[in-house]
């Protein structure tokens, strides 16, 4: 029987273990005292902006940003503007020396990164019961989809190797033929993202967003839910939802105020379409954001 050698492969980055994840709404007065860890930690502004202290360093983060606090490193942050930001926070240990790049990093991230931000956020809600808390094993589920846990690791590993390809020269990064088509297909859906954030208030139909980019019904709908996951109406009724969420942490608008600033009909219908989606009422919602406060 032949003896076949074998190639043992290298890890560049290699996530040991995950410590907690979050996925935060806070108030718009929101402060977080600080704290000091001996393992990686990155906080990822999904919503809003916050104001974040790193040892002797300050950063204001923005929508799309992320920051990497390294072992040891003080960290705190409140929330900026009076805006009600929205964190993904996720613990770990990585011992890799390519890790030393991370040190003191705040990066904007790109489409197909934030994508793989959500998708860990994703397999984390397939892995561990909501809402996550600490320790993880200890909200571990029953039902869990085969696999998440290990998804997790390899998102997160794949996330943080496409930060690193970022400072290879452009000669050294590879050029594939279907590149100019899914730039192209990415470009369209933020388009598409950007008419529906713009018309929040409204119930635009697929015709007038069709219309509006100049681009057929049926190219819309395919790209868009082959880029993001969802239908345009399910993606815009997430959206909606969203906005709404931020508005009540803003705590300047009642609650028939946002109903009629998101388009809806009346009061009911919001309050009946926000609890379909979160499983909770507007007022409920309000009552937990100030619990928090």
């Amino acid at each position: 029987m032949a003896d076949y050698k074998r190639t043992n492969l290298n890890q560049t980055i290699a996530i040991e273990s995950l410590i907690t994840m979050y996925y935060f709404e806070f108030g718009k007065n929101y402060v977080f005292s600080g704290e000091r860890h001996d393992f990686w930690e990155i906080v990822y502004v999904d919503k809003g902006e916050v104001e974040v202290l790193a040892d002797s360093r300050r950063h204001i983060l923005g929508q799309g940003t992320i920051i990497f606090h390294k072992p040891n490193e003080f960290h705190s942050f409140y929330a900026h503007k009076d805006t009600a930001p929205n964190l993904i926070v996720v613990t770990f240990d990585c011992r890799s020396e390519a890790m030393k790049y991370f040190e003191d990093r705040v990066i904007s991230l790109g489409d197909t990164e934030r994508n793989l931000l959500a998708q860990i956020v994703k397999e984390g809600a397939e892995a561990f019961y909501l809402p996550f808390r600490y320790p993880l094993f200890s909200i571990r589920r029953d039902d869990a989809l085969i696999g998440s846990e290990q998804l997790i690791k390899l998102y997160l590993e794949t996330l943080l190797i496409r930060l690193l390809r970022r400072n290879l020269p452009e000669s050294a990064k590879p050029v594939l033929s279907s590149a100019s088509r899914e730039k192209d297909n990415q470009n369209l859906t933020v388009r598409i993202i950007q008419f529906l954030e713009e018309h929040a208030d409204g119930n635009p139909t697929l015709e007038e967003i069709s219309a509006s980019l100049h681009i057929a019904k049926t190219r819309l709908k395919d790209i868009f839910k082959k880029e993001t996951g969802y239908s345009i109406k399910e993606y815009f009724a997430k959206l909606k939802i969203e906005k709404a969420k931020q508005l009540i942490r803003g705590e300047s608008s009642s609650m028939t105020e946002i109903a009629r600033q998101l388009g809806f009909s009346s009061v009911h219908y919001f309050s009946k379409a926000y609890k379909k989606a979160t499983g909770m009422s507007p007022t409920e919602y309000s009552r937990t954001v100030r619990a928090r406060m």
